[in-house]
């Protein structure tokens, strides 16, 4: 056992005895107790928390316990828990039918509403988590150019199909053919001389360069000044097929994207968790010539019984149309720079190797001795103390992803007192966490 893992089982975990025991008995019929890894206290220690209810910024377990929610049910939380507006729609939607297996109203408005908010998004289609999304963005990139190679960034993650788990850098899954994993190319994010390189080292062979605009499993990494702008410009000369991995910061970052921050029009987007206000869903989109690839007027295949239904369609139609009002998004950098605001002066104070990373309203609070800037610098973060510092936060009522490295997120329903009381709560736990001699 390493030392860090070591020091996580020694640190004092927060304990809700329901939940605790609700642990227990989930582990003997779902494979470690969750449905997705990323769920697992495995990096942090202790036992999983069950939620009974969320409404607004709070999120409430079975004991009993209150907690301000940070964790953004992995982000699509954008408008909080509940809102009336999303819970009236989908409850509408599912008293019409919750699935027709054919098109309907629902379908085209969203599509409608999508388009105009991402300008790049020529022709879209919506599909049932971002996992489905990549994947076939990648299918139809191939179908599209001829080619099989794929390339991606250390760090950035892409969920779990073949083509993008084979090569990822921070782990490994066993069942995925070589094959696969031959064609799928791995360069750090940030390094522009590294992806050129990779480019021009496979002439003829790349079909698509995926990348996260803001890198959200390695800390919340932004793009250096001009990177994604370079990123497309290599893409564009070498007819590779630019897919804007949008999963995370689509919709949550701008109504249009991280790609409306940075003024980079990608060739392909995938979207999934904000724009479906809490619903399951996935779309993929971009120029037409590509989108006109697919089935049926084209040879790329996709298909799916539960794409586009149209309960998930009411949740996205509603959440778009309540974020074309930009006081919504003007709230959200408003109390996301509050909650930096507070935090940052009781770092320097103490010379805390704490760094805080934020792009909107997604952020990271990285223990580490200096900003995460690609998947290399993280493997510096101090996983251990972050664990401490986790159950710390869990006491005293605030709820953050539990992984040292995944991003967090703000909502809209997150009010200014949540912050204040948010800043009190993390600088005491800090304090804690840092007076403790037996971590790493």
């Amino acid at each position: 056992m390493t030392s860090q893992a070591q020091a996580i089982n020694s640190v004092e975990v927060f304990n809700a005895p329901k939940s605790q025991a609700f642990s227990r008995e989930i582990e003997k019929l779902i494979p470690g107790g969750v449905d997705s890894p990323f769920r697992s206290f495995k990096e942090v220690g202790g036992h999983t928390i069950f939620f009974n209810r969320g409404e607004g910024s709070k999120l409430y377990d079975l004991d009993g316990n209150t907690y301000i929610d940070y964790l953004g049910a992995w982000g699509p939380a954008i408008l909080g828990y509940c809102h009336p507006a999303v819970v009236e729609a989908c409850q509408s939607a599912v008293a019409a039918g919750p699935v027709f297996g054919a098109p309907h109203l629902n379908e085209l408005r969203l599509a409608q509403l999508l388009t105009e908010a991402v300008p790049s998004v020529e022709m879209v289609r919506f599909v049932n988590s971002g996992t489905e999304a990549v994947m076939s963005a990648v299918r139809l990139a191939r179908g599209f150019t001829g080619r099989e190679r794929i390339v991606m960034f250390e760090g950035c993650y892409h969920g779990h199909s073949d083509s993008v788990l084979a090569s990822r850098s921070h782990s490994s899954s066993a069942g995925v053919p070589q094959g696969i994993s031959d064609n799928t190319l791995l360069v750090p994010y940030n390094d522009l001389a590294a992806l050129k390189h990779c480019i021009d080292s496979n002439p003829d062979g790349i079909a698509a360069v995926i990348i996260e605009p803001v890198a959200g499993s390695m800390g919340v990494v932004p793009p250096a000044e001009g990177y994604l702008q370079a990123v497309s410009g290599l893409c564009t000369a070498s007819g590779v097929v630019l897919i804007f991995d949008e999963v995370l910061t689509g919709i949550r970052v701008a109504r249009g994207g991280a790609q409306s921050l940075y003024g980079v029009k990608p060739d392909l987007t995938c979207f999934g968790k904000a724009l479906g206000g809490g619903m399951a869903i996935g779309a993929y989109g971009g120029r037409r010539e590509i989108m006109e690839h697919l089935e049926p007027i084209g040879k790329v295949y996709q298909a799916g019984t539960f794409s586009g239904n149209p309960v998930t369609m009411a949740g996205g139609i509603a959440t778009l149309e309540l974020l074309s009002d930009s006081t919504f998004y003007e709230h959200l950098e408003a109390v996301s720079r509050r909650l930096f605001e507070g935090l940052q002066p009781e770092i320097d104070r103490h010379g805390w190797p704490v760094q805080l990373q934020r792009v909107g309203s997604m952020f990271s609070l990285i223990i580490a001795d200096r900003p995460v800037l690609n998947y290399r610098d993280s493997l510096r973060i101090d996983s251990a103390r972050f664990a401490h510092l986790y159950h710390e936060l869990l006491r005293s009522g605030i709820y953050l992803p539990p992984s040292a490295v995944d991003a967090a997120a703000i909502s809209c329903a997150h009010s200014f007192d949540d912050i204040d009381q948010s800043v009190e709560k993390v600088s005491i736990a800090l304090k804690k966490v840092f007076a403790d001699k037996f971590i790493s």
